[in-house]
């Protein structure tokens, strides 16, 4: 059985730093893609990351330079790197996995590509 727990959230001010961590159980994470999505109140999930089964990472254009996604296969681990933070980052965030679009090069931004998905973890920014 797929089990993954995110880890790492946290209230911080404007500005500051935070390092989200995904850890992945009964299965390989080496041969899924993996990705982080966010859901603010009263908002729809959307798409934050991805990473290939490769080295590709895909980023949505509201994080980019600020975020950095990476994974270590030895730990099965996801990570969530995440720099500058705005008011507008606060949210649930969620790690998931999934073999849809997915390669050495792709990764999908669509959440329905994504069979596992973790409880979530809470980001807040304040300003």
């Amino acid at each position: 059985q797929v089990q993954l727990a995110e880890s790492g959230g946290d209230a911080v001010q404007a500005g500051g730093s935070l390092s989200l961590s995904c850890a992945a159980s009964g299965y390989t994470s080496a041969d899924y893609c993996a990705g982080w999505f966010r859901q603010a109140p009263g908002q729809t999930r959307e798409w934050v990351a991805c990473v290939t089964t490769g080295t590709g990472q895909r980023y949505t254009d509201a994080v980019k330079g600020r975020f950095t996604i990476s994974k270590d296969i030895a730990k099965n681990t996801l990570y969530l790197q995440m720099n500058s933070l705005k008011p507008e980052d606060t949210a649930m965030y969620f790690c998931a996995s999934g073999r849809k679009l997915c390669n050495t090069v792709i990764c999908s931004r669509n959440s329905a590509d994504y069979s596992s998905w973790g409880q979530g973890t809470q980001v807040t920014v304040s300003s």
